[in-house]
């Protein structure tokens, strides 16, 4: 067994309750479009310790998002030029394929539950 097989980590205390797909400049957009419901794209990138910490709490936090999407900066310059990333991890919102915006919240369930609603009581946008 090497260190890539599918054993899962004794550090990850939470089971995800909350499904995750990784989302690259390839198929972001395509994925986006045909995806229900609500999705929260995350930025993230490995050397960010901020990044991180939202890889390990988000998918444990039960927000109201059907998933979450996550994307390494670091290998999708495309997306992170469209989006405008200038920090990490960046939050956006995404519902039945229209842009909702970015979301601005401590890592935190109620703030992010706050912020998520007021996302999608904006006008929807298309997607950058």
């Amino acid at each position: 067994m090497t260190n890539d097989s599918v054993c899962r980590s004794p550090e990850k205390p939470f089971p995800s309750i909350v499904k995750g797909v990784e989302l690259s400049d390839f198929d972001a957009d395509r994925q986006l479009l045909d995806l229900p419901g609500v999705s929260l794209l995350i930025f993230t990138s490995p050397g960010c310790a901020s990044c991180r910490f939202a890889r390990q709490a988000l998918p444990a936090l039960g927000l109201p998002v059907d998933r979450l999407c996550w994307i390494d900066a670091g290998d999708n310059g495309g997306l992170v030029q469209r989006y405008e990333v200038f920090h990490l991890p960046a939050l956006f919102v995404v519902r039945d394929g229209e842009f909702q915006g970015a979301l601005r919240s401590t890592l935190a369930r109620r703030e992010l539950t706050e912020a998520l609603q007021q996302a999608l009581e904006r006008v929807p946008e298309e997607l950058p």
